[in-house]
């Protein structure tokens, strides 16, 4: 079946870095659109940022393609955002999700997450 384990979550002061990383099994992974997702606390979940197999881009805000990479490594079924420049409103569980297909905007698969903190 389809697995999804995130990692690289963890406590950083503010404007500091940290780099998650996602690693996919149980299927084609250059095949989908991957995407990452966050939950902070008392709030949805919500969308961050996403991927085409070939590399193209999405994020949800102006401010977080600024400062938010997502990139990936087919060949290591993995996915990555790079996350810079950190605030405290980053702070949430970082989800990564597999997209059903590239002409929907459902996601079907998901990692456990991963806890990001970020200190004032």
């Amino acid at each position: 079946q389809v697995q999804l384990v995130e990692s690289g979550g963890g406590l950083v002061q503010a404007g500091g870095s940290l780099r998650l990383s996602c690693v996919a099994s149980g299927l084609t992974f250059g095949n989908y659109d991957m995407g990452w997702f966050r939950q902070a606390p008392g709030k949805e979940r919500a969308f961050v940022a996403g991927i085409r197999p070939s590399g193209g881009t999405t994020y949800s805000t102006d401010s977080e393609k600024g400062r938010f990479t997502i990139s990936r490594d087919n060949a290591k079924n993995t996915v990555y955002l790079q996350m810079n420049s950190l605030k405290p409103e980053d702070t949430a569980v970082y989800y990564c999700a597999v997209k059903a297909s590239a002409f929907v905007s459902r996601y079907i698969y998901w990692g456990q997450g991963t806890q990001v903190t970020v200190s004032s």
